[in-house]
């Protein structure tokens, strides 16, 4: 018997030979942050994200039936067009996770190719559009396993099986705005996978704008799967579990209403919150950097003088989202390019927006 028996895998009748699938997905950028976990790969508190468009992974899964059951997984892994042997393990785990719920996975020998559109590991959320992609293609082979699959249930089982991977990559399945965790006040919320915000989202933030400023290419100094570990015990980790939960209340409400102050003061709250979790938990990180430091002060000088709307999040890493409506987009981009973009490591950055999660290529 699984844990979510209604993730269990079809019974295997007849497998496809050979075969290949390729999709994307994209990166997510949470508003309400999700920071401290419990086994296996669920949240303390719920979170609600935008889904990104440009920021994704491209996943090219082949397939070929062995003569008979492996004993263990048998897969090759390139990234950018390369062997990336360090992240097997990380692969390793994600199919024994997932094995139960997705009987064929030792029938096969795999050859996983992927490659991003942005830095990996740099606080973009890589791991959500990676596994997410995966988990993706790997549903797309369930249902020609299975076609009666519907699309509804291949999505949310999508969502399910990327969770399993990393936790943040549920959210990165459909868009534009999701919600993983549960919570009272979002109707069909669960743990186990991301749902799609469930009620109409004011027109005020249809294409909202992500800009990411790239302020610290290289890997962050620490991992996420590091960082969730250190809320146990933190001194503040009760509080702030609540507060993320009243601030998902709030967040509906403004996602609903389309008031752009209030999400400005909320988001910009979690992203400082989030940071400030990992100041105070032991050991101590800080992974902001000065020249992050120096964008929000520019954010908020230019907002004070201009009456703008933009606005800034953090996810665990050194690089700045700048978030705003896409009426103001002219304005904003001319904001960065002349104000930010000195900040950035070698002047780069990523413009985004809002995007609808994984599709097949």
């Amino acid at each position: 018997m699984t844990d979510y028996p209604e993730f269990a895998s079809s019974k295997i009748s007849e497998l496809p030979e050979e075969g290949t699938i390729s999709c994307t997905s994209p990166s997510n950028i949470a508003l309400v942050k999700y920071w401290g976990k419990r086994p296996v790969q669920l949240p303390e508190n719920a979170s609600i994200s935008f889904t990104l468009d440009h920021c994704k992974t491209t996943t090219t899964l082949r397939y070929k039936k062995l003569d008979s059951a492996s004993e263990d997984f048998d897969f090759d892994l390139f990234f950018e067009g390369k062997p990336k042997p360090d992240f097997k393990p990380k692969i390793q785990n994600f199919f024994d996770r997932i094995q139960k719920y997705l009987l064929f996975l030792k029938e096969y020998k795999f050859t996983i190719e992927t490659s991003n559109t942005f830095p990996h590991s740099s606080g973009i959320a890589s791991s959500a559009s990676g596994m997410s992609a995966l988990a993706y293609c790997l549903m797309q082979l369930e249902k020609k396993i299975n076609p009666d699959i519907s699309e509804a249930e291949l999505l949310q089982k999508a969502s399910f099986l990327s969770r399993l991977g990393s936790g943040s990559a549920c959210r990165s399945i459909e868009g534009p705005v999701t919600v993983w965790g549960k919570h009272n006040d979002i109707e069909g919320s669960s743990d186990a996978f991301a749902v799609p915000f469930p009620y109409t989202v004011h027109q005020n933030f249809d294409t909202y704008q992500d800009t990411i400023l790239l302020i610290d290419k290289g890997e962050k100094q620490v991992s996420s799967t590091v960082g969730h570990d250190l809320m146990h015990g933190h001194p503040f980790a009760t509080k702030r579990f609540e507060q993320a939960s009243g601030n998902i209340s709030k967040l509906k409400e403004i996602l609903i209403s389309g008031d752009i102050d209030t999400f400005i003061e909320v988001v910009e709250s979690e992203a400082l919150t989030l940071h400030a979790m990992m100041m105070t938990s032991l050991p101590y990180f800080i992974l902001m950097k000065p020249n992050t430091l120096s964008v929000i002060q520019k954010i908020w000088e230019y907002r004070k003088t201009t009456g703008s709307k933009v606005c800034f999040t953090l996810d665990a890493g050194a690089n700045v989202h700048v978030l705003y409506p896409n009426s103001e987009k002219n304005e904003v981009l001319d904001f960065i390019t002349s104000e930010l973009v000195a900040y950035c490591q070698n002047g780069q950055y990523i413009c985004d927006k809002i995007g609808w999660g994984a599709k097949i290529v």
